[in-house]
């Protein structure tokens, strides 16, 4: 089904250098896509020694348990996701969304995407957590859970020591969550401030574990 959705939207070239391709991507562009491996923290998938809980998730812990995530942010994989959000691609949360549910295995009670601001949301016509979601596990999809009651100034136009200060009590639960593990999705996570503020009123509600999956992780400069 993906397949069919990728040719018909973008009929049989790639989306990423336009050459003939059977699927979203050519054979050429798939294989540079920055999967990520290797040794990651298992809270905030940063890279860390032996894959163990890295010092900066040990000494100032996250409200989030452990984070699943695909590609780098980095090209090509930026390019997909800044396409979907910004372009309105919504054929290419199907191919993001697969990407994901095949690396996540826990088991979870509620799948919720990182709600948008009624404002935000307006303006772009959709969310794209949500679209990805629908292709992660849906039948755990609760799209109403959990709302953006504040209208912040967007993440990636602030500096990094300020998103923290810039999502703090932007959301809340409309149900509890009484001992539920909790998968948050979301397409990009950077600093993680977003998710661990959104982790923390989960946890609030009564969620007893909150994992985060991710399309594409940020990575620190070499």
């Amino acid at each position: 089904m993906r397949d069919f959705i990728a040719n018909f939207f973008f009929g049989g070239s790639c989306f990423v250098c336009r050459g003939a391709a059977q699927t979203l991507l050519c054979a050429a562009c798939e294989s540079e896509l920055p999967r990520l491996a290797g040794a990651l923290c298992p809270r905030c998938a940063l890279p860390s020694p032996s894959a163990a809980v890295c010092g900066r998730c040990l000494a100032d812990p996250p409200g989030y348990d452990a984070t699943t995530t695909v590609f780098a942010y980095e090209f090509p994989a930026d390019a997909l996701v800044h396409a979907l959000k910004f372009r309105g691609e919504l054929a290419l949360a199907g191919f993001l969304g697969k990407s994901l549910s095949e690396k996540t295995s826990e088991k979870v009670d509620r799948v919720i995407p990182v709600p948008l601001s009624t404002k935000r949301l307006r303006e772009r016509g959709y969310n794209q957590a949500v679209e990805i979601a629908r292709h992660v596990l849906p039948g755990k999809l609760d799209v109403d859970l959990c709302v953006r009651e504040k209208d912040s100034t967007p993440q990636m136009q602030l500096p990094w020591d300020e998103r923290q200060r810039n999502v703090r009590g932007a959301f809340r639960c409309r149900r509890p969550l009484v001992g539920a593990t909790v998968a948050v999705v979301d397409d990009v996570m950077t600093t993680g401030a977003t998710l661990d503020e959104l982790a923390r009123t989960l946890k609030r509600a009564g969620a007893s574990r909150v994992v985060n999956w991710v399309v594409a992780r940020t990575l620190p400069p070499s």
